[in-house]
């Protein structure tokens, strides 16, 4: 695992430059440093030794005549095999790394290689003569990539905090993101929240060549079921690719720890893992909040020794900003916080943890996925009446009864943009001070529903979530947090074999009307107890809701809400409102009065403090 930066156009001082970049993400790579210093590019490179620990393993890497160069920051678990080929084709390797593989497999395959590859990944190839750039990024987003134009200089990096030290980038606020991620609680679209900056979508590479940029898609996630096989088939075909991929992703030079929760996921991950160690993070007694009791009792079921920590509401918000700074962009996923607390707590003891990532949206295991069964009997009501039932139902006091009339009176595409719904279009807008061009949520989603416009509506609720919350939230998170410690994350749930088996269960087998993750649960049963695999989604629980009505942070966020910044943006009276209305109980406000605040706490780290101002 490594963090990886460049820029293409001539500077002055190019060696300079490219070192200041690539020391600002030390934290992604602390082992060594690399650079690559041509005509027309810059690259550099921090590494985290996983594989190949000698400094053979050490980026950037050249092909035998040195006409290509790459930097690569992810792992490809099946580098072995490929590598084996690319030797029979007439390839001459000097190292064991999977960075190899990738440089001369674009060599033998071109662009065909991404199809080859299993693993996660993000890459930037140079060709050193022409100065052309290939760079691609893994099917699911695992690994980031950004990338920005600035006058004549094109830059790019695993962080976009990495962009902050060329003396071409101009910082500014993206408006339009502000707005999206009201709704959406994380930077939604390809945009960032800085102008001219850009994601580079999953499954998608790019070729950059005398300033012409072209970006294209390589491979699609197409859900097609396969009925012949019973249950019990689908049960051992999971069994069996997951163990495969277990095995993969358990390859490395270092040992191999596994974050634990009381669910299904992470403890299917670490039991079939047989990993080194397991960790846990939790909030005071209360088990609602507190998974540790659950972990350590599993973990003593598999013969592991589990690590645990008790975050403190002090600690919790004290970290607040830096991890802020960490993300890059906000991110109003309360579990961000925990998430960096259990990084930390592993990187004491390894350097590689295994994590149960992307099983809810490849094998249907959020709550939410229950609500077209929950919807199909009101939705035999005419839709005109349906809709004047909720254009009144929008009226009253918001209730669990009041908002099943308001879901029922729209579509799927009106009322899931995916697992979390923060400020309405309308809400939105009424809070915001500015206004701006950002597209509604229902155009955001629309391209992704008109992909699978064919499929039953819980899968078109999956195939939303694994390309838009799944990238944007889970995956983020997963990345940022874990290389703030410098310590790799590994995603098992996320590998092309098992993707390419979930795309083929049916539904019936996914989602049941008393369970989630139905098959998958079945499998799990294998390596698991009952009171495990069949345990209730819980997600990372954070006692933010108890901790805004207490004095001490109920007055920290208001002095916020209060604040310029707040002022320069927002309606701070329907702020103060929303902290009000939470505090005396009428209402849960935590989520959407968490969101604000996260912004606000960015924009103060990337536009007033010394972290995100250039060095």
């Amino acid at each position: 695992m490594c963090g990886i930066t460049g820029f293409a156009g001539r500077q002055e001082n190019a060696s300079g430059i490219i070192r200041k970049m690539t020391d600002r993400i030390i934290h992604r790579g602390p082992d060594s440093e690399g650079y690559y210093l041509g005509d027309k590019v810059a690259m550099g490179f921090r590494r985290l030794s996983i594989i190949d620990l000698s400094e053979n393993g050490s980026q950037p890497i050249f092909n035998e005549d040195k006409s290509l160069v790459i930097t690569f920051n992810g792992e490809i678990y099946n580098y072995r095999e490929l590598k084996e080929e690319l030797i029979a084709a007439g390839h001459t390797f000097r190292s064991m790394t999977d960075t190899e593989v990738l440089i001369h497999g674009y060599e033998q395959w071109g662009k065909d290689m991404l199809e080859r590859l299993r693993g996660m990944f993000a890459f930037v190839i140079c060709n050193t003569e022409s100065g052309e750039l290939f760079g691609a990024r893994d099917f699911f987003g695992i690994k980031p990539l950004y990338y920005a134009r600035m006058g004549k200089t094109f830059m790019w990096g695993s962080e976009i905090k990495s962009f902050l030290d060329h003396p071409d980038f101009k910082k500014e606020l993206n408006t339009d993101a502000l707005e999206s991620y009201l709704s959406f609680q994380y930077s939604v679209t390809e945009e960032t929240f800085f102008k001219n900056v850009f994601k580079l979508p999953a499954s998608h590479c790019f070729t950059y060549k005398d300033g012409d940029l072209t970006i294209e898609r390589y491979h699609r996630i197409r859900f097609t079921p396969d009925n012949e096989p019973d249950l019990e088939e689908w049960v051992n075909r999971i069994s069996d690719t997951f163990k495969d991929s277990v095995r993969a992703h358990k390859i490395a030079d270092v040992e191999v720890g596994s974050f634990l929760s009381s669910g299904v996921d992470s403890s299917y991950a670490a039991a079939v893992a047989d990993v080194d160690k397991t960790f846990t993070v939790g909030f005071g007694e209360d088990e609602k909040y507190n998974e540790i009791g659950y972990a350590k009792e599993f973990s003593k079921y598999i013969g592991k020794e589990n690590f645990s920590h008790i975050i403190t509401p002090e600690e919790y918000w004290g970290c607040f900003p830096k991890i802020q700074y960490q993300m890059d962009e906000p991110l109003a996923d309360p579990a961000a916080i925990a998430l960096y607390f259990v990084c930390r707590l592993a990187a004491e003891k390894v350097k590689v943890v295994l994590s149960g990532e992307g099983a809810d949206e490849i094998f249907g295991g959020y709550n939410i996925y229950h609500n077209p069964a929950d919807m199909a009997g009101y939705e035999h009501i005419p839709r005109p009446i349906r809709r004047g039932i909720g254009a009144v139902a929008q009226k009253l006091p918001k209730k669990h009864g009041v908002n099943f009339l308001i879901r029922g009176s729209q579509s799927l595409q009106e009322r899931f943009i995916g697992n979390a719904y923060i400020f309405t279009e309308k809400e939105r807008k009424a809070l915001l001070k500015i206004r701006t061009s950002a597209p509604a949520p229902s155009a955001i989603t629309k391209p992704f529903y008109d992909e699978c416009k064919d499929n039953d509506q819980v899968t078109q609720m999956q195939y939303l979530d694994l390309h838009l919350w799944m990238t944007g939230d889970i995956l983020l998170k997963a990345d940022k947090m874990s290389m703030a410690h410098s310590l790799e994350l590994r995603v098992p749930f996320l590998d092309k074999e098992v993707m390419a088996l979930a795309e083929k269960i049916p539904t019936k087998h996914r989602v049941t009307k008393d369970a989630t993750k139905y098959a998958m649960r079945i499998a799990a049963l294998r390596s698991c107890p009952p009171q495990t695999a069949n345990k209730d989604k819980l997600g990372f629980p954070v006692p933010i809701r108890v901790w805004l009505k207490e004095d001490k942070y109920y007055n920290y966020v208001k002095s916020y809400f209060l604040s310029d910044d707040a002022k320069q943006f927002f309606n701070t009276d329907k702020l103060i409102s929303l902290l009000d209305t939470h505090r005396s109980g009428k209402y849960d406000c935590s989520r959407k009065i968490w969101t604000v605040f996260t912004f606000l706490i960015w924009y103060e780290i990337y536009f007033h403090s010394e972290l995100g101002a250039a060095r």
